[in-house]
């Protein structure tokens, strides 16, 4: 980290705990310039605003964002920008796939706030950091980074449809929410599919549904 005040964008859906994550940043990082986002799509636009930013605090489970779809598609977008995850799922599994799909770091959300600043100052200096019993879990199931690698094909627009598509939303009703044409949206469909190897809209789903924190069974062929 060089001598500048960082930027680090905040992101979590509930207000009580960004407060706690700015204060302890704070607490290290006096002059931080901390920018926060209640979303997955307010996070991506903090993050295209802020090219330059030096770290994401990631909550898992906001909306716009399942398990770790938020973590890959962030990763994909701007790769140089270290991500540390904070959870309040701590087992050894859901730390360890979280390293896997690329977090330089994990935040238990039970951790003490001098465990959340040694955290960030690590990562801020390049460093990884996380619980140790992320040391010998298991790590990312089979297929399950290949389909994270498919969902970092997708642009930011196909990001948000997959992810309204997931939550059972209709062409028409996505096509309203996003202010663009039908026609749009199924031509982001199709594009959808064909980065994913998935042969119709339900299949799509259950392949992002691999990266939830708590994955169903894989996708079948």
């Amino acid at each position: 980290m060089n001598g500048a005040a960082p930027t680090i964008l905040v992101a979590d859906d509930h207000p009580l705990f960004r407060e706690a994550l700015k204060g302890a940043v704070s607490r290290l990082l006096p002059g931080a310039h901390l920018v926060e986002s209640d979303s997955a799509d307010a996070l991506f636009a903090s993050a295209e605003a802020h090219p330059d930013a030096d770290l994401v605090l990631l909550d898992l489970n906001m909306p716009g964002a399942h398990g770790f779809s938020a973590l890959v598609h962030l990763r994909a977008v701007q790769p140089q920008l270290p991500v540390i995850v904070v959870s309040a799922r701590e087992e050894a599994r859901v730390v360890r796939r979280a390293l896997d799909h690329g977090a330089a770091g994990f935040i238990p959300k039970s951790s003490d706030p001098a465990t959340i600043r040694d955290a960030i100052a690590a990562v801020l200096d390049g460093g990884h950091w996380a619980p140790p019993q992320a040391e010998h879990a298991e790590g990312l199931a089979p297929g399950e980074a290949q389909i994270a690698a498919r969902l970092q094909e997708l642009t930011p627009q196909q990001f948000r449809v997959l992810g309204m598509l997931g939550s059972g939303l209709l062409n028409k009703q996505i096509a309203h929410a996003l202010g663009v044409s039908e026609a749009t949206v199924k031509a982001h469909m199709t594009a959808i599919l064909r980065k994913l190897g998935a042969s119709n809209r339900t299949q799509a789903v259950l392949m992002a549904g691999r990266l939830a924190v708590d994955p169903g069974p894989e996708p079948g062929p």
